[in-house]
């Protein structure tokens, strides 16, 4: 399944995605992160920043098994416009957020968050919605692709949910 999407680098098959912290730990409470890995046409990216973020013990040694195992990518804002951005988006807006939207900003890549509010209203502003995704579209795609099933997707929606993570779902069945 090949998608022409901005957010790409080299491979124009390879959507990049940015992905926040919680993304990140959502996946990980649901023991699923490796799941980035099999989601075809994309490539999954963390940020320092989010890196930092990640701080509860158990979740950093997850994370840091996963950037091994080469499920997630990590890297760095490296550019002057893009440190720029990122210490203005800063000012309002988490560290992790930050990194990524100045990231995405100028390397045409897409983010994973769930914030909501103004990180949302900004990066629509800035990227544009269609260069958005949340836990649950990541979900989705996976669903779409064969990887889990409705069912046990709506028990990783229940597991979530005792985590304080909230959707405006009944199933992902909604979804599809």
């Amino acid at each position: 399944m090949s998608r022409k999407k901005k957010g790409t680098e080299k491979n124009q098959h390879t959507v990049v995605i940015l992905t926040d912290a919680n993304v990140l730990i959502n996946l990980i409470h649901i023991g699923q992160l490796d799941l980035l890995r099999q989601l075809p046409g994309y490539r999954f990216v963390v940020p320092e920043h989010v890196t930092a973020e990640v701080q509860q013990d158990d979740q950093a040694r997850r994370l840091a098994e996963a950037m091994a195992d080469d499920v997630l990518a990590p890297t760095a804002i490296t550019d002057l416009d893009e440190m720029a951005l990122y210490a203005e988006l800063h000012r309002t807006l988490g560290q992790g957020e930050s990194a990524c939207l100045a990231i995405a900003v100028h390397r045409g890549f897409s983010i994973a968050s769930d914030e909501k509010k103004a990180f949302r209203r900004t990066a629509i502003k800035k990227i544009g919605e269609q260069r958005l995704m949340r836990t649950q579209d990541l979900i989705v795609v996976a669903i779409r692709e064969g990887l889990v099933t409705v069912a046990q997707a709506d028990q990783w929606k229940r597991d979530l949910e005792t985590k304080r993570f909230k959707v405006k779902f009944n199933s992902f069945q909604d979804l599809l």
